[in-house]
């Protein structure tokens, strides 16, 4: 499937009906969503994920944004320190180990996995973080604050440590009682291993 939505990109590009400005746009987030529809999105109604999201919602429902700021700034701390009680805790929760684990299994094509609550707050992760609050960033704008059923693909970068060309896909996780996000997830994806 992947390869049939580049194959049909490139035939776009070549009989000139796709711009060529946006091509590389298009090719990312084409290639990133069939990849995302054919391995990834199941895991938004992981009964695991599910349940994670609503214990936090419930522990952090009453966080004021001074609250929120006062971890996030605990968190930058921790993450220059040799001590991190509060990274920690995320990292070696099971809702970390589980995204650690379908990481793993993914072949090198996932390069990162983050979960995140109603509040923007991280609560489970492949990997270390340098902020905790993600409610200032379009993961988290562009998915639970958006509604139920929204998958978005942010820009194609390179990581300057490891070379890599990557993208970012979020999407809303809901609550499949109600339908109502709680929460959401982000996907970093190697596009030179699509």
């Amino acid at each position: 499937m992947i390869r049939a939505v580049l194959a049909a990109c490139l035939s776009g590009l070549m009989a000139g009906l796709i711009p060529t400005s946006s091509v590389a746009n298009d090719l990312h987030i084409a290639a990133v969503k069939a990849y995302i529809d054919e391995n990834v999105i199941s895991w938004i109604h992981d009964p695991r994920i599910v349940e994670a999201l609503k214990n936090s919602n419930a522990y952090h429902q009453y966080l004021t944004p001074k609250d929120i700021d006062r971890l996030d700034g605990q968190w930058r701390t921790e993450f220059r320190a040799k001590s991190k009680p509060l990274i920690s805790s995320i990292l070696n929760n099971a809702l970390s180990m589980m995204l650690r684990d379908k990481q793993a299994k993914a072949d090198g094509i996932v390069t990162e996995l983050m979960v995140m609550d109603a509040k923007g707050l991280a609560i489970g992760e492949s990997d270390m973080t340098s902020d905790y609050w993600q409610g200032d960033e379009l993961k988290w704008q562009n998915t639970y604050l958006a509604g139920p059923n929204i998958t978005f693909v942010d820009r194609a970068e390179k990581d300057d440590s490891t070379q890599m060309l990557q993208a970012q896909a979020s999407m809303t996780i809901s609550d499949p009682e109600t339908g109502q996000p709680i929460g959401a997830i982000t996907v970093g994806v190697n596009l030179d291993a699509l």
